[in-house]
């Protein structure tokens, strides 16, 4: 594994130009093809219960009902090489914001000064999950870093499916932060990105990460959406503080099966379950009009559409 932070690790034209993203609604594979041509997107569904993320058990209940499926979606888009880029879900990963006086320089010196402060700030065992960072401020006065850390054992999970698959997996990137790259503005951005079983709210400006939060969501489907709207709501109230006005534009990304019941697409329906008339819901990456081979149904590909960015 290469770097589990969207910027860290190998430079963006290195990246594969193919990736997924696993979730547990499925599958969702893009890929570039050759001549500079827009990715083209496939997705395979998954049964209810193959997929259970999260860190604090097995997440792969059915490895390979996953393998077949990350085969088939990836055989949809012809991927020019085995390597792909892997976007995991949110729920599997910790990202922390931190604060240092300084920072060494070298890699080699800094993780271990990273894994020590994580150390006491994640319910395992640091010393053998996988980390990453990446620098997003750094003056005499301080060092801010932005942190990923991934238990091994649920890593090597999804990592082995897509080995099952007859894939390579490179670059691994957290469903969110993934979805960041598709931001193309140095403006503040507020974003919410809904899986089945948890909520993210960010804000960005430019290359600086002023929020990121990632709640876990219940079953029940009234508790679920009172807990998204505090969610979204905490969020706004953030943006304000720290940026000093309301936010006007809310960026969504992210599956949403209650979208059938409200009768509208994915992003038409937050807009109607968060009930905010003060916040314009939009798609942080719009589906695809053309290059979709098979039903995206309520995927979002903004965590793909960011995996590609800035490959050629």
């Amino acid at each position: 594994m290469k770097s589990i932070l969207k910027n860290a690790g190998p430079r963006l034209g290195a990246r594969p130009p193919a990736a997924i993203e696993i979730s547990s609604d499925g599958v969702l594979a893009a890929a570039l093809p050759s001549g500079g041509q827009s990715p083209v997107y496939a997705f395979e569904p998954l049964p209810d219960g193959a997929l259970l993320p999260g860190i604090a058990e097995a997440n792969v209940r059915a490895p390979e009902v996953l393998a077949a499926a990350i085969r088939e979606a990836l055989s949809q888009v012809s991927p020019r090489s085995r390597s792909i880029t892997m976007v995991v879900p949110d729920t599997v990963v910790r990202v922390f914001v931190l604060d240092f006086d300084s920072l060494p320089a070298k890699p080699a010196e800094a993780y271990p000064v990273l894994r020590f402060r994580l150390r006491k700030m994640v319910p395992f065992d640091v010393e053998h999950a996988a980390v990453s960072y990446q620098i997003l401020v750094e003056n005499k006065k301080e060092c801010k870093v932005l942190a990923a850390v991934l238990p091994g054992p649920v890593l090597a999970e999804y990592e082995s499916a897509v080995r099952a698959a007859g894939y390579e997996p490179g670059v691994v990137l957290a469903s969110s932060l993934a979805a960041l790259e598709s931001v193309d503005s140095l403006e503040a951005t507020l974003i919410a990105n809904l899986s089945g079983v948890a909520l993210t709210t960010l804000i960005a400006t430019g290359q600086n990460l002023l929020l990121y939060r990632t709640l876990d969501l219940p079953e029940n489907p009234a508790l679920r959406q009172d807990e998204v709207r505090r969610g979204v709501a905490v969020a706004a109230a953030y943006y304000e503080d720290k940026l000093g006005a309301k936010p006007i534009r809310l960026h969504f990304a992210g599956s949403f099966r209650a979208a059938d019941r409200a009768g509208n697409n994915p992003t038409q329906a937050f807009a109607w379950w968060i009930d905010d008339p003060e916040l314009s819901v939009v798609d942080l990456a719009p589906a695809p009009q053309t290059g979709s081979v098979s039903s995206l149904g309520n995927a979002s590909i903004a965590g793909v559409t960011g995996a590609l960015t800035g490959v050629r």
